[in-house]
């Protein structure tokens, strides 16, 4: 397969596979895998009693207790279910702007999660974003559909480059949303500048039952930009040009804007019991995701 963004390098495959997403409960309804569901049944590991029902199957029942204290009761199990796993890449054309292009490293973070996930069996799907939302590859599993995931995200990757679009976020997650898909770990990587703001996003998100990873890609200089004195800035979302004096006050507040608006996301995903990851750019991408997998597993 012709590799050009390098996303199915083996060295940053092999370091991926060291790491485990742990669903502390998954949404019944799912399929064999590695995580315990909310629901209990005829899985392999014995967790509970509970009394007998009209309707329950004999072969449940619990015969020795039924002996020993003449009570019928039901033995529950651990049922083992795979956790989804939706990829959001932020392909819109601000994330082109840099060298290396930070969609590239989005994709890089998507290729990474979707080996861990198809390693323990999860079901993985694809949903490329700018303007609107792309339905690329539907939540499936199997350890062959990484390079179908990694072609996909190329293809989407080439289509976004000589593509002017803009970022939405929000309707982006409208339109995921609306799919209406089993819950699941929604892993959002984006440089999370929008036009538009985040307010609509985070009421999105706010409506599923999803639990949401934010990674966010940058450069220290985003925060802290190198300017002084009268320049001329564009917005590389809008294309809007304006004329700017920047001095200390002026860095001061956009400073504390720019804190203030990644504070913001971090609040969220933490209220949703979700995860929050900052990616520099320029650095090490497999190095920065591990620290997010405390030994080695990432709780979702």
């Amino acid at each position: 397969m012709n590799d050009p963004f390098d996303l199915l390098n083996p060295r940053f495959l092999e370091k991926a596979r060291a790491l485990r997403i742990v669903a502390r409960r998954v949404a019944p309804a799912g399929r064999w895998a590695e995580h315990r569901s909310r629901e209990r049944g005829q899985g392999m590991e014995f967790r509970d009693y509970r009394p007998y029902s009209e309707g329950d199957e004999l072969k449940s029942i619990d015969w020795n207790v039924y002996r020993r204290l003449g009570r019928l009761v039901v033995r529950l199990f651990e049922e083992m279910e795979d956790l989804p796993i939706y990829l959001l890449p932020d392909l819109s054309q601000s994330m082109w702007q840099e060298d290396p292009p930070r969609a590239v490293t989005a994709m890089k973070v998507c290729v990474a999660l979707a080996s861990i996930g198809l390693d323990q069996h999860d079901r993985v799907g694809l949903f490329p974003f700018g303007e609107e939302l792309e339905s690329t590859l539907r939540p499936t599993s199997g350890r062959g559909r990484l390079s179908l995931i990694a072609q996909a995200l190329t293809r989407s990757g080439e289509a976004a480059k000589v593509r002017s679009s803009g970022t939405d976020l929000g309707g982006a997650m409208a339109r995921f949303r609306g799919f209406g898909l089993r819950e699941g770990l929604l892993a959002i990587v984006s440089d999370f500048f929008d036009p538009h703001g985040i307010e609509s996003m985070m009421t999105e998100l706010k409506r599923t039952r999803h639990r949401p990873l934010l990674i966010a890609i940058g450069r220290p200089e985003d925060r802290l930009p190198q300017l002084a004195g009268d320049v001329r800035v564009r917005d590389c979302e809008t294309g809007d040009v304006r004329d700017v004096s920047v001095s200390p006050e002026v860095l001061r507040s956009y400073t504390e804007a720019y804190d203030a608006h990644f504070d913001r996301l971090l609040d969220f995903a933490t209220s949703r019991r979700g995860g929050f990851l900052t990616l520099d750019n320029g650095a090490d991408v497999m190095q920065q995701m591990a620290s997010m997998f405390e030994g080695g597993r990432y709780v979702a």
